[in-house]
């Protein structure tokens, strides 16, 4: 099964995917939900900005979606 979230997206884009969505970002300290930049923010960016491994989002975010 291909990763439906990508470090392309923007932050708005995959909390629109699921409300669990959140709740990941939330873990690493991403309080995406209120924040101005989420609407044009890639996760890759918003990775970089933050200090942390886009690779290890990715892999949480995506573990919402697995069968």
């Amino acid at each position: 099964m291909s990763d439906k979230v990508n470090k392309n997206m923007t932050f708005h884009q995959v909390l629109q995917m699921s409300p669990q969505v959140a709740k990941v970002l939330g873990r690493y300290n991403l309080g995406c939900v209120g924040c101005m930049g989420a609407m044009h923010e890639t996760l890759e960016q918003g990775a970089i900005a933050h200090g942390l491994d886009v690779n290890d989002i990715l892999r949480d975010l995506n573990a919402i979606f697995q069968d």
